[in-house]
């Protein structure tokens, strides 16, 4: 008798996977300043859902460090409003930066994806805490979708 394994779940795929296998390494990212014209022509030729807002700020007595935001396909669609056309990239970025680190679970991504109602995590270092990549809900569908294929 051959007993073939049992179909994973989804659940189990997301339990298994490690964010680092599911992330689209490196960023697109754009200068606070950038018009939303330029981010929005970013996000068409690239097809991308979102943009990072990248840039420096400075701390009396603590140096700099690095400030970053997000500019998603929503807050895009936003700022092309009528009134808004001369929006920055640093303005039209309203979607809450959530972050997570490369070797936590698919299942801890989708937790947080659900808990901040957002389509985008960005994947951080743990070591400098800087980002390295990208994680969409479209990415998280991809290895599920290939997880029950097997």
């Amino acid at each position: 008798m051959t007993t073939h394994p049992s179909p994973s779940s989804p659940a189990d795929v997301l339990g298994r996977t490690r964010v680092r296998d599911a992330m689209q390494l490196g960023l697109f990212h754009c200068e606070p300043d950038d018009d939303a014209t330029a981010v929005a022509r970013t996000m068409a030729e690239q097809s991308i859902h979102s943009v990072v807002v990248a840039g420096i700020v400075r701390r009396d007595h603590a140096g700099d460090r690095l400030a970053w935001g997000i500019v998603s396909d929503l807050d895009m669609v936003r700022a092309m409003r009528p009134g808004s056309e001369d929006a920055t990239a640093a303005e039209a970025a309203g979607t809450e930066i959530v972050t997570i680190a490369p070797y936590e679970s698919l299942a801890r991504a989708v937790q947080l994806m659900d808990e901040h109602e957002t389509a985008h995590l960005v994947v951080v270092s743990p070591d400098t805490g800087r980002p390295v990549g990208m994680l969409s809900t479209l990415d998280v569908a991809r290895m599920v979708d290939g997880g029950l294929s097997c």
